[in-house]
C-alpha cells in the first residue's frame, strides 16, 4: 500500500513537473518573440492640419403645405358637374364640383317670392299706418314677417351656394376621387388642394442644440427625389413647448418650391447651418479608434534605431473628438497642426512598432463624399 502511494505521488510530481516546464519553456519563447526586433508594419498616414469647419446640425423633416386641404363637400347630393382636371392649379374661388341643387333653386325662388309678398305687405301697411288705418301692433308684426322671410332667402342661397364647391385658395389639385352622377355624403373627399410654394418643412432637435436656433436662420433641404439639387429657406418658427417624452422642440422652416418639385408628406434632411465658420484640425474617420476607454490615435515620430537609421515610430495618443462631417472629423485636443498620423493599418500596431508608410492608397477625406456607381 504505502509503495503504491509513492509510485501516485512520483506520478504526479511528474506531471506537474512537466506543466510547470512547460509554462516556463512558453513564457521564455513569449519574451525571446516579444523581445526580438519585429519587422516594420506598413501603414498609410497624413500630416494634420487647420480647416474652415461650419458646424451644421443635420435633422429629418417632414413636408407640408403651407396651405393644403382634402375638400368635401358639407351637404349631400350628386354630382352634376365637374370643372377642373386633376394636377393642374386652379385660383382662389375657382368652381371645381357642382352637386345637382335643382329642388333646393326651387325653393329658394318659393322663399323669394314669399320674401317680396313679406315686403309689399308691410309698404302697404306703412302707408295704411300714417292715415292711422292700422295699428302698430299690425305694422310691428309686417316687419317681423319681412325680416324672417329675408333671414329665410338668405339661408336658402347658403345652402345652394353648398352645392358648387370652390376652391379655398389657389393651388394644385390632385386626383379627382369622385365620377358624374356619384351621390355624395357629407364630408366625402373631393380631391386634394395644396399650395406648393412655398412649403413648410417640420423637424425636431434636442433641447440642448435649441440655443443654436432662431427665426430667420438659414437651412438647406435635401431629398432622395432630387439627390442633386438642394432647397433653401429660413426658420420660419419654433415650436413653444419642448416635448416632455423626448425634450426634442419641433422647428418649421419654409422653403422655396418655385418649380414644386417638393410635396407634402415627403421626408428630407435638414441642414442648419450653427454659428461662423471656426478653424479645426481634422482628420479622416479612419484615423480614430473609438473605445469605451477614449479615443485614440498613432502618431509617428523620428528616432534613430539599429546602427544609426532614421526609422518611423508609432505613438498612441488620446484625443478628444468633435463633430464629423462627410469622412472627416473634428480634433478639439490631443494633436498638433503638422504632425503625421496614421490613417489606416493602425490595428497591427502598438506604441513603440516601427512603420513605413505606403500611401498608395488613401482612405477617403471628403466633407462632401458621394456614393459611386460602378
Amino acid at each position: 500500500m504505502i509503495k503504491r502511494m509513492a509510485v501516485m505521488l512520483v506520478l504526479v510530481g511528474v506531471v506537474f513537473g512537466g506543466i510547470f516546464g512547460f509554462q516556463a519553456f512558453k513564457s521564455k519563447m513569449i519574451r525571446k518573440y516579444m523581445s526580438a526586433p519585429q519587422p516594420p508594419q506598413t501603414v498609410s498616414a497624413t500630416k494634420v492640419g487647420f480647416q474652415q469647419w461650419q458646424t451644421r446640425d443635420r435633422a429629418v423633416g417632414t413636408l407640408r403645405a403651407v396651405r393644403g386641404a382634402d375638400l368635401a363637400p358639407e351637404v349631400p347630393g350628386i354630382v352634376q358637374a365637374i370643372h377642373f382636371r386633376s394636377g393642374e392649379q386652379v385660383k382662389a374661388g375657382a368652381p371645381l364640383v357642382q352637386l345637382n341643387a335643382d329642388a333646393d333653386v326651387a325653393s329658394l325662388k318659393a322663399l323669394e317670392a314669399s320674401a317680396a309678398l313679406a315686403e309689399t305687405t308691410f309698404r302697404r301697411d306703412s302707408k295704411q299706418f300714417k292715415v292711422q288705418a292700422v295699428s302698430q301692433a299690425t305694422l310691428d308684426a309686417d316687419a317681423a314677417a319681412l325680416k324672417s322671410a329675408k333671414a329665410q332667402v338668405e339661408a336658402q342661397r347658403a345652402q345652394v351656394a353648398k352645392k358648387l364647391i370652390r376652391a379655398p385658395f389657389a393651388g394644385r389639385v390632385g386626383i379627382r376621387e369622385v365620377d358624374l352622377g356619384q351621390y355624395l355624403s357629407p364630408g366625402t373627399k373631393v380631391v386634394t388642394l395644396q399650395a406648393l410654394d412655398p412649403v413648410f418643412v417640420d423637424f425636431l432637435v434636442p433641447q440642448s442644440a435649441l440655443a443654436h436656433y432662431a427665426v430667420g436662420q438659414k437651412v438647406v433641404v435635401t431629398t432622395d427625389s432630387f439627390p442633386d439639387e438642394k432647397f433653401e429657406g429660413r426658420v420660419s418658427a419654433l415650436d413653444a413647448k419642448v416635448d416632455p417624452a423626448t425634450r426634442n422642440i419641433n422647428v418649421r422652416a419654409t422653403v422655396r418650391n418655385p418649380k414644386q418639385r417638393l410635396l407634402p408628406g415627403m421626408f428630407a434632411t435638414v441642414e442648419t447651418a450653427l454659428g461662423g465658420p471656426a478653424r479645426l484640425l481634422t482628420l479622416p474617420q479612419t484615423a480614430i479608434s473609438f473605445n469605451p476607454y477614449g479615443n485614440t490615435v498613432f502618431v509617428l515620430e523620428e528616432r534613430k534605431g539599429a546602427g544609426g537609421k532614421m526609422e518611423l515610430v508609432a505613438q498612441q495618443k488620446f484625443v478628444t473628438t468633435g463633430a464629423t462631417r462627410g469622412d472627416q472629423i473634428a480634433v478639439l485636443s490631443g494633436l498638433k497642426e503638422g504632425e503625421t498620423v496614421v490613417t489606416s493599418g493602425q490595428i497591427k500596431l502598438r506604441s513603440g512598432s516601427v512603420v513605413v508608410v505606403n500611401n498608395a492608397i488613401q482612405p477617403s477625406d471628403d466633407a462632401a463624399p458621394r456614393p459611386v456607381d460602378e
